[in-house]
């Protein structure tokens, strides 16, 4: 089966790691492809076409300040992201809840060694036998 093209929706064009550290490093301010290249260690072109693939599905905004380009995560777009990665998040934070009390339980026997059965006195057993 052929693979999507990364521009045909968010999720395909996230699917690219360096992508991601682009939205994440422009998320809480508009930055010029410049500063990106500076701080995120790529090379001009590269940061340029990722930031085209991210433009077109709608991840982030680009707005002109005189001669420079300023590109600011879009977080509305994003949100359809987060709501369906968030159904994992519940999963894995339910799954470590899990393997929490199980080593809580192994290394701390004494709470684990209490009977599994009731104790009865013995007039509750002696009155059972009538």
């Amino acid at each position: 089966m052929a693979r999507a093209a990364t521009t045909s929706d968010a999720f395909n064009a996230v699917a690219e790691p360096r992508r991601r550290e682009i939205l994440n490093f422009i998320a809480l301010q508009e930055r010029p492809v410049g500063e990106i290249v500076d701080r995120l260690g790529m090379e001009q072109p590269s940061v340029s076409k990722h930031l085209r693939v991210l433009l077109e599905v709608g991840l982030v905004n680009v707005r002109r300040d005189g001669r420079r380009m300023l590109y600011r995560t879009n977080a509305e777009a994003i949100r359809p992201l987060h709501e369906w990665t968030e159904t994992f998040e519940r999963y894995w934070r339910h799954q470590l809840s899990r393997v929490k009390e199980r080593a809580e339980r192994k290394s701390n026997p004494s709470n684990d060694s209490a009977p599994d059965f009731i104790s009865r006195r013995k007039d509750d057993l002696d009155s059972n036998k009538n």
